[in-house]
């Protein structure tokens, strides 16, 4: 019993991690997109500004390793 709460509680951290990643990338996707259409110069940080989110996928990933560990 005892494993398996732990196996939701790392599926758990995970999950809503990439959701919020999710959610996150599509808002500043499209406000990035719309950016890039009237500047075209913009398209570095717009990268960057997409890729910042996916830290919040990794530490969802290390604190369900620290779960399981």
């Amino acid at each position: 019993m005892e494993k398996g709460l732990l196996a939701l509680a790392a599926a758990v951290a995970v999950g809503l991690s990439a959701l919020a990643t999710a959610w996150a990338q599509s808002k500043i996707g499209s406000a990035g997109a719309g950016a890039l259409a009237e500047k075209p110069e913009l398209s570095g940080i717009i990268i960057i500004l997409v890729a910042i989110p996916e830290t919040m996928v990794l530490l969802g990933f290390v604190i369900a390793y620290l779960i399981i560990g």
